[in-house]
């Protein structure tokens, strides 16, 4: 099944990536879109800094898998950040829910790449 998602995020595309190109919080967010109790081991396959990253669950004999991808780009004064999902969740509103978590946890405040001086 695909999911989509899309915010302008009041943020730079450098501060995004930072948060972004984690894989602790890439495998958080792939077992959120499938709904998995454990972070669910992924391997990046697309990775073009500050503009875009992608990902997969590795094969683990599992029936849990997802390929996720988000694309970052400057918009005025933050930046717009798309996220498309194919997966094998199993309701489709959950699986939105969860990309619309994914946007918030980018868009936070409290999520800081770095420290500012």
């Amino acid at each position: 099944m695909e999911s989509k998602a899309s915010r302008t995020l009041v943020k730079s595309a450098p501060e995004l990536w930072e948060l972004a190109d984690d894989l602790a919080r890439m495998e958080a967010w792939t077992s959120g879109l499938v709904l998995a109790e454990q972070p669910i081991p992924v391997e990046v396959t697309e990775r073009d800094p500050g503009r875009l990253i992608a990902w997969r669950s590795r094969a683990n004999g599992g029936d849990r898998h997802a390929r996720v991808t988000i694309d970052l780009a400057e918009k005025g004064f933050g930046t717009s950040v798309s996220i498309t999902a194919f997966h094998s969740g199993p309701d489709p509103g959950a699986a939105d829910a969860a990309l619309e978590r994914l946007l918030d946890e980018l868009g936070s405040p409290e999520r800081r790449p770095f420290a500012r001086g």
